[in-house]
């Protein structure tokens, strides 16, 4: 007997990422829904061998399914997630909205699955923002070993994590560079994205920091360990897809570079591609499609007692999305649902 699954906002990235992953690693499904705006209502999406047509999120009762996996913004998930959990089907949500919240529990199951108990507070789960995701994973294992003390990251978050809008604005302003008479002007970023980074993502905040960067701070803290100090700077750089970050990390005791590659090889994941040689570690464009997080450039930091540098990339749509959401309906399943 499998579960009975509801993928809302069916019809956008992370949407359709569900899907996929949900098909590619044979989750145990007795029925699935797409739902979406009704706008799409009546678009076809994919899952596996099959096509479904997604039906209307505004008037879907919930009841009598299991868990719903949704993918729309803040917005929506707060009218509708409420409505799913009081029926009594388990909300994973991708969105901002519940991620802070004391009664909700935010899991990276490589990291902290044990949480995913605290579901029953509101029948919601929350998955964490896409840079935080990927990051934890290769900072947990370590944690366990020398204890972190501080973590500077700097980010290289590719464009589709701003969205299908995000997406078309790269490729529609790379196409205008060569052709003078089709000006693309900026949009959905602040300035041009084409062959330019931008040091700026979601909201600034009253400390100068940004939104996305604040994110990165209080997820860490509570996903790992609050003790940890966390400071980011995010920039979006022109990639489609695969985030990249530059992770700085102080830890309390001494642990050599060699140590932690070989704590990282074994920790779940994780894929390690440590050479040091012209090619011997993993950019953004070799990560996709892939469930792994990757790491490279691991060394030691000469300039701080204990100190430790790597490098970290990963699928934004998969590990910091889609990916994270099957795996946390799977460890629901295991270990609280118990079906399939």
């Amino acid at each position: 007997m499998g579960y009975r699954i509801v993928v809302v906002g069916a019809t956008g990235n992370v949407g359709r990422e569900m899907l996929n992953i949900l098909a590619e690693r044979q989750f145990p499904v007795d029925e699935i829904v797409a739902l979406a705006s009704r706008k799409s209502m009546g678009s076809e999406v994919s899952f596996g061998d099959k096509t479904l047509k997604t039906k209307d999120l505004d008037t879907f009762d919930f009841t009598g399914w299991d868990m719903a996996l949704f993918a729309v913004g803040s917005d929506a998930t707060k009218i509708y997630a409420p409505k799913a959990a009081a029926a009594g089907c388990v909300v994973i949500d991708n969105s901002s909205l519940y991620r802070y919240d004391p009664d909700v529990p935010l899991i990276v199951p490589e990291v902290n699955a044990d949480a995913i108990m605290g579901y029953s507070k509101k029948n919601i789960i929350a998955n964490p923002n896409c840079s935080t995701a990927q990051m934890v994973v290769a900072l947990k294992p370590l944690h366990d070993r020398a204890r972190i003390k501080r973590v500077v990251v700097s980010t290289y978050q590719s464009v589709s994590g701003a969205g299908k809008e995000g997406i078309d604005e790269l490729w529609d302003q790379t196409k205008s560079i060569y052709n003078p008479v089709d000006d693309k002007p900026a949009r959905k970023f602040t300035k041009q994205i084409a062959f330019n980074v931008i040091p700026h993502i979601d909201v600034f905040m009253e400390d100068g920091s940004t939104k996305e960067e604040w994110k990165m701070v209080a997820e860490t803290k509570k996903i790992v360990d609050p003790s940890i100090k966390v400071t980011a700077t995010c920039v979006r750089v022109p990639v489609f897809v695969g985030h990249s970050e530059a992770v700085n990390i102080e830890f309390e005791d001494h642990l050599d570079e060699d140590e932690a590659r070989e704590i990282l090889r074994e920790a779940p994941g994780i894929m390690v591609i440590d050479k040091r040689e012209d090619g011997g570690y993993v950019s953004p464009v070799e990560c996709v499609g892939d469930y792994a997080t990757f790491i490279s450039r691991i060394r030691q930091d000469s300039t701080i007692d204990n100190g430790l540098n790597l490098w970290c990339v990963s699928d934004n749509l998969r590990k910091g999305a889609a990916l994270n959401a099957v795996q946390i309906a799977e460890t629901l399943g295991t270990r609280a649902l118990k079906k399939g």
